[in-house]
């Protein structure tokens, strides 16, 4: 049997409340490294429904993550960078449906993430048709996310500040998370 000389890739996810520059920093942080990041299907999905999501609809975008996270972990180029994870959906099911299925929790618990950026609110909430989480409930989700990082004692770092500075604080972090292993 041969041997792969392929490294394990490094995952690094992007987490925080709507608004907190998730997708812009996933963005920047793969061109920086040479490699992808796992799009979030979520606003996608949510976007063409005629309708208010149900359940089942969250399940199903919940899924179609772990296609895209197969799909983009074959691209990634020593690390991959995602946009979301199911702490967020796990965190969306409990503040809309007040449940969520075992098989979040259970996926969590055995993550192969290797460090979170929690992103801290501390940027405008821009308003678009898709959000629903501005105002107090922003911190309220916050705290939830860090509670489930530090639950499962998953490796995070909190990513704030405005502009320029966010973007190099994030770069920073992973740089040097990304040397160190």
């Amino acid at each position: 049997m041969e041997k792969s000389n392929k490294k394990r890739i490094k995952r690094v996810v992007l987490i925080g409340a709507e608004s907190t520059g998730k997708t812009e920093l996933a963005e920047f942080l793969a061109q920086q490294f040479n490699t992808v990041a796992v799009p979030e299907y979520a606003r996608k999905y949510i976007e063409q429904l005629d309708r208010k999501y149900t359940y089942e609809d969250v399940l199903h975008i919940a899924n179609k993550q772990l296609e895209l996270e197969a799909i983009f972990s074959n691209k990634a180029n020593g690390i991959l960078f995602y946009d979301t994870y199911f702490i967020i959906t796990k965190i969306w099911l409990k503040v809309a449906f007040n449940k969520h299925p075992d098989w979040i929790d259970n996926k969590i618990k055995n993550s192969c993430i290797d460090l979170f950026l929690l992103c801290n609110n501390d940027i405008p909430w821009i308003s678009d048709p898709v959000r629903e989480n501005g105002g107090e409930m922003r911190n309220k989700l916050f705290e939830m996310y860090k509670q489930e990082l530090i639950q499962y004692g998953l490796n995070y770092k909190i990513i704030d500040g405005e502009g320029e500075d966010r973007y190099k604080k994030a770069f920073q972090i992973v740089n040097e998370f990304y040397k160190e292993n």
